[in-house]
């Protein structure tokens, strides 16, 4: 903040001609009247000052301790994200208004986030492993949560697809380790607030978020946005449909006096890095079966790029590496790399036993109304550098431009890339391609699907885990009040 300052200067001139005055008798020579001035000016000048210092003085106590009051009157939640690629840990800020919860996602007070790789799926031959990033996402929440108000915030560990492919005993051993690390945090926990959650429910709390940040719930159901995540192990489609939807894929939350009827489903194991290694994994096997002269290409990795048994793709979570031989060659194409995404994606449709399956033997409704796609759709959208106006025509040209480039040559164009991070858009802009248009029938210039990480004329990011964090905490609030419970937008 400025502060204005009073200053006076008084500039005497020193060469001045002195004045010759008669005066009459019994009259005040004006010079001894002139003399005056200037110490009333003084005086004005300096109260004046003093005023202002004052005035300033106030407000900013008064703006200070508004902050200090509105800090004290916030509560805190704290929600650990146990992600594929890395565990991310999210401090919330919250005030009840009215009996009703407020979230405000903007500034130090309302949000704060910090995100450690790997993920906890990756402690699945160490589990003990696991405790070292947890403390550390604890110690970063401690440092934003009110001392005194530790023991009343709730901190819960909610781990998505990456744990979901583990078999259920390696899950239960890792979150062990958590729990034991949440128990002595000084936060508010209980053990069954440390899980792994369906891809149904992290589907429905990516929607919430999204519709929280454009204002839309309470609203039309069929006003509403829908979610397409493309995350690293796992898919998630989630909207309101206007369709007949199975009760096994049908979800129904209420807010307000409104209740949405909502399609959630998460494709496990058709997420961008598990998909990528489910197609290295095949070509691997064709490779390892071929004859010595025989050679299988991967259209999926530019050319020039030597595949071997160190190979691998960042965030990356099934057990073993592959293993490649010398029988399998790049030869990026982004055609070919297109087909081979869509065969991933279909397999298993000729088990589809309902009305249609957009992707492999799953009902799928026909998508309606508009979309938020986020995650790796964004991502990689934004490493092309795509405007969201036609982006997924977009999307074709940019892949066919990177995938038939010369590796030493996109190196050299994306020199602070590693090699893991850069050689998956190939693959992942065939995919996206593949699975929004090939498979769920999106069309190339359809404007109802943006992609986007965050949302809302404040810019709300489009992070599930704050999805969690509105449907807890208003649930518990209408809980207690006995009432159902509108959130508010703020």
């Amino acid at each position: 903040m400025q502060r204005p300052h009073a200053r006076s200067r008084l500039k005497i001139k020193s060469d001045m001609d002195p004045l010759h005055l008669h005066t009459q008798p019994g009259q005040r020579s004006p010079l001894a009247k002139s003399k005056c001035k200037p110490k009333k000016s003084i005086i004005l000048i300096t109260v004046g000052s003093a005023a202002i210092g004052l005035i300033i003085f106030f407000v900013c106590y008064a703006f200070l301790l508004s902050g200090r009051n509105r800090r004290v009157s916030l509560r805190y939640s704290v929600v650990i994200d146990g992600g594929s690629s890395g565990t991310r840990v999210h401090v919330f800020g919250y005030r009840i208004d009215s009996g009703n919860p407020v979230f405000d996602f903007i500034g130090d007070d309302g949000y704060a986030s910090l995100k450690l790789s790997p993920g906890l799926s990756s402690y699945a031959g160490d589990p003990e492993g696991a405790s070292v990033s947890v403390a550390e996402l604890v110690e970063f929440a401690k440092g934003r949560v009110p001392k005194g108000k530790l023991k009343e915030c709730e901190i819960r560990l909610m781990a998505t697809a990456g744990m979901r492919l583990l078999d259920v005993s390696v899950q239960e051993r890792i979150l062990e380790v958590t729990r034991r690390v949440l128990r002595s945090s000084g936060f508010k926990f209980r053990d069954e607030s440390a899980s792994v959650i369906s891809g149904s429910d992290e589907g429905i709390y990516a929607w919430v978020v999204a519709n929280h940040a454009l204002g839309s719930l309470g609203g039309d159901p069929l006003q509403t946005t829908g979610i397409v995540e493309l995350g690293g192990a796992s898919t998630q489609v989630t909207f309101v449909s206007s369709e007949h939807v199975p009760s096994e894929f049908l979800r129904t939350i209420t807010y307000g006096n409104v209740s949405y009827r909502i399609y959630s489903h998460s494709f496990l194991n058709l997420g961008q890095d598990a998909a990528h290694e489910k197609l290295w994994e095949s070509l691997n096997n064709l490779a390892a079966n071929s004859t010595e002269k025989g050679i299988v290409t991967d259209p999926c990795t530019p050319k020039g790029y030597i595949l071997d048994k160190n190979s691998t793709v960042e965030g990356i979570v099934l057990p073993e590496e592959s293993k490649f031989t010398d029988s399998l060659q790049a030869a990026g194409n982004f055609s070919k790399c297109r087909s081979a995404a869509f065969n991933i994606l279909q397999e298993g449709k000729e088990k589809c036993h309902f009305k249609h399956c957009s992707i492999g033997s799953t009902f799928t409704p026909n998508l309606r109304g508009s979309f938020l796609a986020t995650e790796n759709f964004f991502h990689t959208s934004k490493f092309f550098g795509l405007r969201e106006k036609d982006w997924l025509s977009a999307m074709i040209s940019a892949g066919e431009s990177f995938c038939g480039d010369d590796w030493s040559k996109l190196k050299v164009k994306h020199p602070t890339f590693k090699d893991e991070s850069l050689l998956r858009y190939c693959f992942s802009s065939a995919y996206i391609v593949s699975m929004l248009h090939d498979s769920l029938g999106v069309a190339l210039d359809d404007q109802r699907v943006e992609f986007a990480s965050e949302a809302g004329e404040k810019g709300i990011p489009l992070d599930w885990a704050l999805g969690a964090f509105i449907l807890n905490t208003a649930t518990a609030i209408s809980d207690n009040s006995g009432k159902s419970r509108k959130i508010l937008l703020e």
